[in-house]
């Protein structure tokens, strides 16, 4: 069966196109496809409190596009979310009803919490299963929020989201209450539960991951995580494009980014952080997936 999932972040506007098989097992999940505009709302939305009428357009056009590509590939159901850009631009409402009466798509603006759930029911609980249903603390940063969500046994036990994102942090938005307010929240959840590890998401993390020569299923290390934003943070901007190959839309906030990861691993204690590389758009085909299931059977 086919699905897709667009993701409406603040970085970045993504579609997914994924089919999943029926096994014995579990059900087997391929990505078909994977399209990114980096349209970055939350420059307009962080310091403004509303999206312009460029980026407007420029999201509009893009959701035109993913529903071309989305009608070509013929998924049995699709969903549409938007996340921290959206949730705080005062115009958010018009844009949702401008994208609907020019593609036709119907997007929903969802909560930091429901945005972290999607993610954990659908991978980080399965991460967890292989881990001897310890504690874990699941770290998800983006560029308007951070969701933290501590999770034992396969339950979520205590969540979390803070209004400090990479692009936030960029921009220079993120007081050193915001800093506190987490810091407090961290060192309180984390002396209750004592996390073993952390999971972390998002494109920052995954980009980290996945030139820290690091093996597969095995954790990003403080120590090295610490490096490699020391690292990264002594070259400026143009030359991380230039002679680190970083993306442009993310070598200015691939610092504040990891940043907030170590930041959290260094108050909860934790010294290792696993990093599915999965991202709400892929826990947006689970939930499909979990709504259509029985016509598997």
């Amino acid at each position: 069966m086919k699905f897709a999932a667009i993701d409406v972040g603040s970085n970045a506007v993504r579609l997914l196109l994924a089919k999943v098989e029926e096994e014995s097992v579990r059900p087997v999940y391929e990505k078909v496809s994977l399209f990114r505009m980096p349209i970055r709302l939350g420059e307009d939305a962080f310091p403004h409190k509303k999206i312009s009428e460029e980026k407007i357009q420029q999201l509009v056009k893009t959701m035109i596009g993913f529903k071309y590509l989305m009608d070509a590939f013929e998924p049995a159901d699709y969903m549409a979310c938007a996340t921290s850009a959206m949730r705080e631009a005062s115009n958010n409402r018009e844009i949702v009803d401008l994208i609907h009466r020019e593609s036709s798509i119907d997007l929903s603006i969802i909560s930091g919490k429901r945005e972290a759930e999607i993610i954990y029911y659908n991978h980080v609980e399965r991460l967890a299963e292989n881990k001897n249903n310890l504690c874990h603390m699941y770290v998800d940063v983006g560029g308007g929020s951070t969701e933290i969500l501590v999770f034992d046994d396969n339950k979520i036990m205590e969540s979390r989201s803070f209004d400090i994102g990479s692009i936030r942090i960029h921009e220079g938005l993120v007081t050193r209450r915001d800093w506190e307010d987490m810091k407090l929240w961290v060192k309180n959840v984390s002396s209750r539960y004592h996390p073993i590890s952390a999971v972390g998401s998002g494109g920052n993390i995954n980009f980290l991951f996945s030139i820290s020569k690091t093996k597969e299923g095995t954790p990003l290390e403080y120590g090295k995580l610490k490096k490699m934003h020391a690292y990264i943070r002594s070259f400026p901007i143009e030359q991380r494009i230039s002679e680190l190959g970083i993306r442009p839309d993310r070598a200015d906030v691939i610092v504040p980014a990891a940043k907030i990861y170590l930041s959290v691993m260094k108050w909860s204690g934790i010294t290792e952080m696993f990093v599915p590389q999965m991202g709400l758009a892929d826990g947006i085909i689970h939930v499909l997936y979990n709504k259509h299931k029985q016509t598997f059977v």
